[in-house]
């Protein structure tokens, strides 16, 4: 039996292509400028995930079920609702920096923001600084 491909993998597809082809212009300005965040504060080049995540590093994964892969480490993706940061560390392990945020709201392990302004950018920053070390320290 052929192993299932994760829709969410590594491409080739270009990063300024997908952000470029963001429709709304907020949304579009707001991934440029994390795509810069993000570039500073890993200084990893940052590589499509699927067809709608802009993605930096990457790490091997395993399940007790055998099943496996690999994920990126950090990224974000411009979303018709939200400016979406996955925190591969878990978002919530964090409340001291997200209640000095601003608007936002939170999933499992996602940070969604409607628009960068909404938010301190400096506390941003340091979550995703936070989060790409405990990877880094995780996973190399």
């Amino acid at each position: 039996m052929a192993k299932a491909k994760l829709k969410t993998s590594e491409n080739n597809a270009s990063v300024k292509d997908f952000l470029n082809s963001v429709e709304d212009i907020q949304r579009k300005q707001d991934a440029k400028a994390a795509l810069q965040i993000m570039k500073n504060i890993t200084g990893v080049k940052p590589k499509m995930w699927g067809g709608t995540i802009v993605g930096f590093g990457k790490y091997h994964y395993k399940y007790d079920s055998g099943r496996e892969g690999e994920m990126l480490k950090t990224g974000f993706s411009p979303r018709k609702n939200a400016l979406t940061f996955y925190v591969s560390s878990g978002i919530n392990k964090r409340p001291e920096l997200l209640e000095r945020l601003g608007k936002y709201k939170t999933g499992k392990s996602c940070l969604y923001i409607k628009k960068l302004e909404d938010i301190d950018l400096e506390i941003l920053q340091e979550i995703i600084k936070a989060d790409w070390e405990y990877m880094n320290e995780r996973y190399g």
